[in-house]
């Protein structure tokens, strides 16, 4: 869109609403045929207008609008991709160093063994095979809550059951300490 300017000029003017009604859907599928998830392309797309909105004002040249704003939901898809990324290496990480930790402790996987089925799985999936619980939600087909409910039990349960059957202690930090000495671990 044209407007007078002062000085007699005329000046090329968008509105958000213009690119929305011209590039909203292929943007759409642009995005989604980047990142496969329709949850994850929403939140890119979202994004992306949110900075054509702000943005949209600086842009001067009408015939730049479609590079300019697929620049954009590229950047987007981008930024995204290299958090997940980021995050996926450090939950890899924390896993790595989490199973490290464990594979000294006497008993580990006979203990997780005798979990109850519910809490044995979510423990498994989070901690050693590394899932995040929002996926294993969705797994097991419970609620994101319920999965931390089953961890946290969990967790509890197989304190008391090293305590119990290996003499740990929990220290100030609430971890385990101490030296294994238990018949299960002596006769090993």
């Amino acid at each position: 869109m044209e407007v007078g300017h002062p000085a007699g000029l005329l000046i090329f003017e968008m509105k958000t609403i213009e690119v929305w009604n011209n590039f909203n859907d292929e943007l759409y599928f642009f995005i989604l045929k980047k990142v496969k998830d329709k949850n994850v392309a929403n939140d890119i797309f979202q994004n992306t207008f949110l900075k054509i909105h702000t943005n949209v004002s600086k842009l001067k040249d009408e015939k730049k609008v479609r590079s300019w704003i697929y620049q954009i939901a590229r950047n987007e898809t981008v930024n995204y991709l290299n958090n997940q990324l980021r995050y996926i290496n450090e939950i890899k990480t924390d896993t790595a160093n989490a199973l490290t930790d464990f594979s000294n402790i006497c008993c580990f996987d006979k203990l997780i063994d005798e979990l109850p089925k519910m809490y044995k799985d979510v423990i498994e999936m989070a901690f050693v095979k590394g899932i995040k619980q929002k996926d294993i939600a969705e797994k097991l087909g419970i609620s994101l809550e319920n999965v931390k409910v089953r961890v946290g039990r969990g967790k509890e349960l197989l304190k008391t059951k090293f305590r119990e059957c290996c003499n740990y202690q929990l220290d100030s930090n609430n971890k385990l300490t101490g030296d294994p000495d238990c018949a299960a671990c002596s006769s090993k």
